[in-house]
């Protein structure tokens, strides 16, 4: 008899533990955000034909192929993003319309010297590789926006993530209030090979970025393709890194190489020049890495 009632109390006990599960589970499940879709071709198009998107920019897109890099990333709605080296804003100002509103887009520069003089402004990006839309023969150039002016206008406009320039080292690029899981992107344009002759400390800064992200939370890095072997020891004459190099300094970081985008690579580069010879635009390779 007593078996018996021990036997049923066990067995009681054994229910509401896993009642209690299940219920644990259910709640776990309601309080997770519900990740939204990537953004669509038709969502990509409607950003890149926006008619208030400067002219310098779309003369840009024909070397950049945003619709591809968009489409890359997995761009979603409501995202914290940070671009590092975001210069005049380009890339910070297309990630901020493909959020949209409720997004927060940080663009990160170094501080600026005050010592040193504010350099003249260059050409158009893009305008120097073939492919590129050239500048009209009349007339002056199509004006380079800042990072302040895609603020204001953005902020105008409406239906953007908010864009918010930030002045911090390349050695630690991320805000304190950020610095703990906080984003969902990080992207980092053509210019991580800059880092070596610039002297950054790239370990503490991809483990700052590292930090920064959220599980999950992906690094997006394009840059110029150089030859094997040569690590990024041409950083400063070519503006080349080597691919398995950079990926092998990401990922030390404790990142996970989850997917390589060929859109912008040109195999007939020799990979031996700063500008190609014959000219022809550079081999570049875009890398995805996510936080595990």
């Amino acid at each position: 008899m007593h078996t018996t009632r021990r036997f049923y109390a066990a067995l009681s006990m054994l229910r509401r533990c896993a009642a209690g599960a299940a219920l644990a589970t259910l709640l776990g499940a309601c309080a997770s955000p519900v990740m939204a879709p990537a953004i669509n071709a038709e969502r990509i198009r409607a950003v890149l034909d926006n008619p208030a998107r400067a002219a310098a920019d779309r003369s840009n897109d024909v070397r950049r192929k945003p619709e591809q890099m968009l489409a890359f990333i997995g761009v979603r709605p409501g995202m914290q993003a940070l671009d590092i080296s975001a210069a005049g804003g380009y890339t910070t100002e297309l990630l901020a319309r493909a959020i949209g509103a409720g997004g927060v887009v940080y663009g990160q520069n170094p501080r600026r010297d005050p010592e040193r003089a504010v350099p003249a402004p260059a050409a158009p990006e893009g305008n120097s590789n073939p492919g590129a839309a050239s500048t009209p023969a009349r007339g002056a150039p199509p004006p380079r926006l800042s990072l302040t002016d895609r603020e204001k206008n953005l902020a105008a406009a409406g239906g953007a993530a908010r864009l918010v320039p930030l002045a911090q080292s390349f050695d630690n690029p991320v805000p304190a209030e950020l610095a703990d899981g906080k984003l969902d992107l990080v992207t980092l344009m053509f210019n991580y090979h800059d880092f070596g002759f610039m002297g950054v400390d790239r370990a503490q800064m991809n483990r700052a970025i590292f930090r920064a992200l959220k599980p999950g939370g992906m690094f997006i890095i394009a840059d110029h393709a150089g030859r094997a072997g040569t690590g990024i020891s041409e950083s400063g004459t070519l503006h080349r890194i080597e691919e398995a190099f950079l990926r092998s300094e990401v990922t030390a970081a404790g990142f996970r190489l989850a997917a390589r985008g060929d859109f912008l690579a040109n195999p007939n580069d020799p990979r031996d020049r700063n500008v190609p010879n014959p000219p022809q635009p550079k081999d570049d390779f875009v890398l995805k890495f996510v936080k595990p």
